[in-house]
């Protein structure tokens, strides 16, 4: 159980949030440099994320009255500005994902402020803000990474993996709430097929694949906590899967008292009650080390 469980808005139970990594073809970009612009099955099974599956998951979205959140690499955005347009003028969210889904713990710190602020002019420039939450490309988040959300003024990171529900990250630079991911509800495990980036997983039927993140979504609601699915387009957004997706979603949102709403929406509401003094958050200090363990 969560010993201290957040008080969510009108009543709810559970918090919960949809987010959507839209990668496209940045993957195989990043791992296959010299020759990805030659290799079409790769580069047209990410594109189908941005092309088909983002208006299917936005025609889900309008039918059912969500806003959501999307990580975008700002490459991703770049090349494909529709969806970026589309995802805006419905009212969601779109947070920070790398520039072209470098992981940040193989590039180094330079490099990484150089990318990560790259990325953030692309943002501001298409969005007309800088974003306010992170995820970093593979979970890789670093202390470099922590330090560089704090000093653009960012209001969350989700990367890490430390709770169950929502909390705080106290680093020499700054605090920063942490919205946090499991791979228990990510789609990755289940579907992700994808022998040039080097991932090969036994493909699992759209129910049994998808049946990880509602499970966890059960043992959440549960306890009154916090559910996040962390979904590909690209992955999860396919016909058969989406429409799993959706028959759920209806089942939800009739049958269970919860709040879908953006990681921005969740982190100002924790805010809020920090800032009252009416919730006491768990808090992380970082660093956790500062140099190797074992000599």
């Amino acid at each position: 159980m969560i010993a201290n469980p957040i008080p969510w808005p009108n009543g709810a139970r559970c918090a919960c949030a949809i987010t959507l990594d839209v990668d496209a073809d940045s993957l195989i970009h990043v791992a296959r440099p010299q020759d990805s612009y030659d290799r079409l099955y790769p580069i047209t099974m990410g594109r189908y994320g941005p092309t088909v599956a983002v208006p299917r998951i936005l025609e889900t979205y309008r039918r059912l009255g969500l806003k959501q959140s999307f990580f975008i690499p700002a490459w991703t955005m770049e090349n494909y500005p529709a969806a970026v347009e589309a995802i805006l003028r419905d009212g969601h969210e779109i947070g920070h994902h790398g520039y072209i889904h470098e992981d940040p713990a193989a590039i180094g710190t330079d490099l990484q402020r150089e990318r990560f602020e790259r990325a953030l002019r692309t943002h501001v420039t298409m969005t007309g803000r800088k974003p306010r939450g992170y995820r970093a490309p593979l979970y890789n988040a670093t202390q470099a990474t922590l330090d560089l959300l704090v000093e653009h003024g960012f209001t969350y990171d989700s990367s890490l993996m430390a709770d169950d529900i929502p909390y705080l990250m106290q680093t020499p630079r700054g605090k920063l709430y942490e919205m946090p991911p499991h791979w228990g509800a990510d789609d990755w495990p289940p579907f992700a097929h994808f022998a040039e980036i080097g991932y090969m997983m036994p493909v699992k039927s759209p129910s049994e694949g998808l049946a990880a993140s509602f499970e966890e979504f059960e043992a959440q609601y549960e306890a009154g906590g916090f559910w996040m699915g962390i979904w590909h387009p690209f992955l999860t957004g396919r016909l058969a899967r989406w429409r799993v997706v959706e028959r759920w979603l209806e089942d939800v949102l009739a049958n269970r008292k919860v709040w879908f709403a953006t990681l921005e929406e969740i982190a100002a509401h924790v805010d809020g009650l920090v800032r009252a003094g009416s919730y006491g958050i768990r808090v992380e200090s970082l660093p956790y080390f500062t140099q190797p363990v074992i000599p």
